[in-house]
């Protein structure tokens, strides 16, 4: 994978997008602090272990994903751009090998629309995994949305 952000075309890209209730700083904090992103990456049921996160171009996300399986999942990634309180991307060094970016676009009334595309090489390595991801990510902007209810609450 390259350090810049790969162009691709529709067939190579998985994106999910949905609309949040809350400030755009708010919804930013949510993943780009360790400990708000702890309790909502992943799909249901799935927590996490953070083993290094230095939120910075080219820092390292060290992780592993627990499955309510009892399987345990190690990703490894790498900030590739950073644009507060915009944009976040990183490249995964781990199986399956994809980027991704994630914009919060600022609308009326605090609330934030986030798009969060997963780009792939090739369409092949996309569709191995697309008819699983798309639900999944849903299940993740749920938690997101539960961490953001308690984010706004603690201020």
């Amino acid at each position: 994978m390259k350090t810049e952000i790969i162009t691709t075309t529709p067939e190579c890209e998985i994106i999910s997008s949905r609309i949040f209730s809350f400030p755009r700083e708010l919804v930013f904090r949510a993943w780009s602090e360790p400990d708000h992103l702890k309790n909502w990456w992943g799909p249901a049921g799935f927590t996490n272990t953070f083993i290094e996160f230095d939120f910075r171009v080219g820092g390292k996300w060290s992780f592993i994903m627990h499955g309510p399986d009892k399987g345990n999942y190690a990703n490894e990634c790498e900030f590739i751009k950073i644009e507060k309180p915009t944009l976040i991307a990183w490249k995964r060094h781990s199986k399956p090998l994809f980027q991704v970016v994630a914009t919060f676009d600022d609308l009326i009334q605090d609330k934030t629309k986030v798009v969060f595309k997963m780009l792939f090489e090739t369409a092949d390595e996309c569709n191995k995994i697309k008819k699983f991801v798309v639900d999944k990510n849903e299940e993740n902007f749920d938690k997101l949305e539960t961490e953001l209810t308690r984010m706004k609450g603690a201020f």
